[in-house]
């Protein structure tokens, strides 16, 4: 059996267009399902994503709205962000049906996993900074604002300075697939990505500094998980790519 391209014929550019038309199409479709299913509890969503800020003010504290507009946008926009991270599994699956003809079966057999992956560790991102960095960056700003200084924030720059966050944390745990990708294009091996971990470490420090606010907190939760994550993906390519782990033949090696 021939390892090509699972296509009966090729298709014409006009085609091309036609079907990824409609594979979009389908994917709209799914994000305005589930937003329509969300709208009704926006408010609710709203009060789940300030509670990890809320339960660090003082007593007495609240979050405000500046713009007329913010107390109906600012629940909108979570709730339109929220329904298309819901539906990332149908929109990348329709991606996958679009380009999986065009694919070799090895290919197949690789993407799919890492594809599935990908979705799971961006969730596994967003989980760890609502669940782990938010306590503790939100109770660290609490702790060192100045006395006196009464600590309310507008709820549409907290929606976006979680959103950066969430962004931040979801696309840092995708460094494991990142790394599978490297090494199975042939750009690196194994055993070079091993020999760059210091410049790697630093480069994660570097990273979180730049795409965390401005404490060392966030900064080290944010480059701690990406220094695992990167030893996790160098792992998984020698098991999921031994022919890619830069060691010489063993005729050479004994020449």
């Amino acid at each position: 059996m021939s390892d090509h391209p699972d296509t009966d014929r090729e298709q014409t550019f006009l085609e091309h267009l036609v079907e990824l038309r409609g594979r979009l199409l389908k994917a709209c479709l799914a994000v305005a399902l589930v937003l329509v299913c969300l709208l009704p509890f926006s408010r609710q969503l709203y009060h789940a994503l300030a509670t990890p800020l809320m339960a660090t003010l003082p007593e007495g504290s609240n979050m405000i709205a500046i713009d007329v507009a913010s107390p109906f946008l600012a629940p909108f926009k979570l709730t339109l962000l929220l329904a298309l991270v819901i539906a990332i599994p149908v929109v990348i699956y329709q991606l996958w049906a679009f380009v999986a003809p065009a694919l070799f079966k090895h290919e197949k057999r690789l993407a799919k996993p890492l594809l599935l992956s990908s979705v799971l560790l961006f969730y596994a991102g967003c989980a760890f900074a609502y669940f782990v960095v938010f306590p503790l960056v939100f109770g660290f700003m609490a702790r060192v604002a100045p006395e006196g200084v009464s600590v309310m924030t507008d709820i549409s720059r907290y929606l976006d300075f979680v959103i950066t966050l969430f962004l931040a944390f979801g696309i840092a745990f995708e460094v494991p697939i990142a790394t599978i990708i490297l090494v199975a294009t042939g750009l690196v091996n194994t055993k070079q990505l091993g020999k760059a971990r210091p410049y790697v470490v630093v480069a994660a420090f570097a990273i979180g500094m730049l795409l965390t606010p401005p404490d060392i907190i966030s900064q080290t939760l944010l480059a701690i998980p990406m220094w695992i994550l990167y030893e996790a993906g160098i792992i998984m390519s020698r098991i999921l790519l031994p022919d890619r782990n830069g060691e010489e033949p063993a005729d050479q090696a004994t020449s």
